[in-house]
């Protein structure tokens, strides 16, 4: 049954090339709204310029979306003039881009979710980044017929005007673990302290997640609520395609191979990995899948740097880039076992990937992650690298271990279906709807509506 509301989502991350686990979080999320009936409005930051004829604003899209990193792309080419470091404080107006089949748009199914309809603003992370840091408050976006609802899907210093507002904060992990990450420290603790003020509600993907929340941001226990999050459904392979890919696509065989997969990036802890898989001295080899991301030489640094002597047991992992999903699945798979002793998440999406293929996996005591692994995976301390490379030898030689995880972690990932968390999602679409007209007021209103 189509519900009496519209929900809108940003599309920050959908945007995307090599998507993360929060590209992931926000597909689910449209998905699960679509399933309730009526396809979300989606809110992208790529240039389409309102002076474009209409019928033209479709290619426009679709242009900006396939260009290898179109996070960065911004309304005008080259280094930015000067006018352009300042912001007003008004009100932007969204660009509305009607999608009718102009664009062969194939190519883009796995990064854009099913949609009602779809609005754009050039730049609009960025200007709304330097107008928050500039005036201290959120930047207001308007669009006709707003949606009841625009669940952003990540912490952003936005508003839509007309609609209740929600923000989903993943973790905390830019101020639990600062060292792991870029962030303006004071800039990001103010946003999401707002986030928490003016936002109707703060979803979060884990009771952890909330705890920190509300521990760290002075949240209400009543305004935090643990939505979790659901996996993408586990592709059907028999033993024989799994065989068949793994030898034409890696050379490898099943059962033949540990894996990681995720960001290289120091809260994921690769550096401590490799250490600990060269201690554990076992020889099934390790493969490491993952983009480069900031201080990855660090992490990476025992595979050898150019004029460096290279270790010998080094030559038993392979570094393979970001793969598309299609590939990854095979990987995973067919791993003997997954390794992901990460300092901290806020979910660990890799983690339940794992359990729900059935592959045996190690992973940390840290953050989320014993919450989403309940029984069905080795914990360690993802300092102690000592207790790593016993978890790597245990997974290796014990087949009666990996046996048992084998059988436990469909039943734990069961717990992270699409209709958990569609029932979650709507329970609090319902409440945000029923409650009191001021609930999704308005943050730090501009004096003036003015549009630029």
């Amino acid at each position: 049954m189509t519900p009496p509301f519209k929900v809108g989502i940003d599309g920050l991350n959908l945007a995307l090339n090599r998507g993360t686990g929060v590209a992931t979080y926000a597909r689910t999320l449209a998905r699960a709204i679509a399933g309730m009936g009526r396809a979300p409005d989606l809110i992208f930051g790529l240039p389409v310029p309102k002076s474009s004829p209409r019928d033209l604003r479709e290619t426009l899209f679709f242009a900006e979306l396939g260009r290898d990193d179109p996070a960065d792309v911004v309304a005008d080419a080259g280094p930015p003039k000067r006018g352009r470091l300042l912001v007003s404080p008004w009100s932007r107006r969204l660009i509305e881009v009607p999608v009718e089949g102009r664009v062969s748009a194939e190519a883009f199914a796995d990064r854009i979710p099913s949609f009602s309809r779809l609005h754009s603003f050039g730049s609009l992370w960025s200007v709304a980044g330097r107008h928050f840091k500039r005036y201290n408050r959120f930047l207001t976006v308007t669009m006709p017929d707003p949606p009841a609802i625009m669940h952003w899907s990540y912490p952003v210093p936005i508003r839509l005007a007309g609609a209740v507002n929600i923000y989903t904060i993943h973790d905390l992990v830019p101020l639990r673990l600062p060292h792991t990450s870029l962030e303006n420290k004071r800039l990001h603790d103010r946003m999401l302290r707002d986030c928490v003020r003016y936002g109707a509600r703060i979803c979060t993907v884990s009771e952890a997640s909330r705890r920190d929340i509300i521990q760290f941001l002075g949240a209400r226990d009543d305004h935090v609520v643990n939505c979790y999050q659901a996996i993408d459904p586990v592709p059907i392979l028999s033993d024989r395609d799994i065989a068949g890919r793994l030898r034409a696509l890696f050379d490898l065989a099943p059962q033949g191979y540990f894996l990681y997969f995720g960001a290289i990036e120091p809260k994921k802890n690769v550096g401590r990995l490799i250490e600990a898989y060269l201690a554990s001295e076992v020889t099934t080899p390790l493969i490491i899948v993952g983009g480069r991301s900031w201080r990855s030489e660090n992490e990476l640094r025992l595979l050898g740097t150019p004029g460096s002597q290279i270790l010998s047991g080094a030559a038993r992992i392979r570094k393979l880039d970001y793969l598309p999903r299609r590939m990854l699945d095979v990987l995973v798979a067919g791993a003997r076992g997954v390794l992901f002793p990460s300092l901290y998440e806020g979910f660990g999406l890799p983690v339940v990937e794992a359990l729900a293929r059935g592959v045996p996996t190690m992973t940390s005591t840290a953050g989320s992650l014993p919450e989403v692994a309940g029984g069905a995976a080795l914990l360690v301390d993802p300092y102690d690298i000592a207790a790593i490379a016993a978890a790597i030898r245990a997974l290796d030689t014990d087949t009666d271990l990996r046996a048992t995880l084998c059988a436990a972690g469909p039943t734990q990932a069961a717990r992270f279906s699409m209709e958990t968390f569609s029932d979650s999602l709507s329970g609090l679409y319902q409440s945000l709807l029923s409650a009191a007209p001021s609930t999704g007021a308005a943050p730090h209103t501009p004096p003036k509506a003015a549009m630029a």
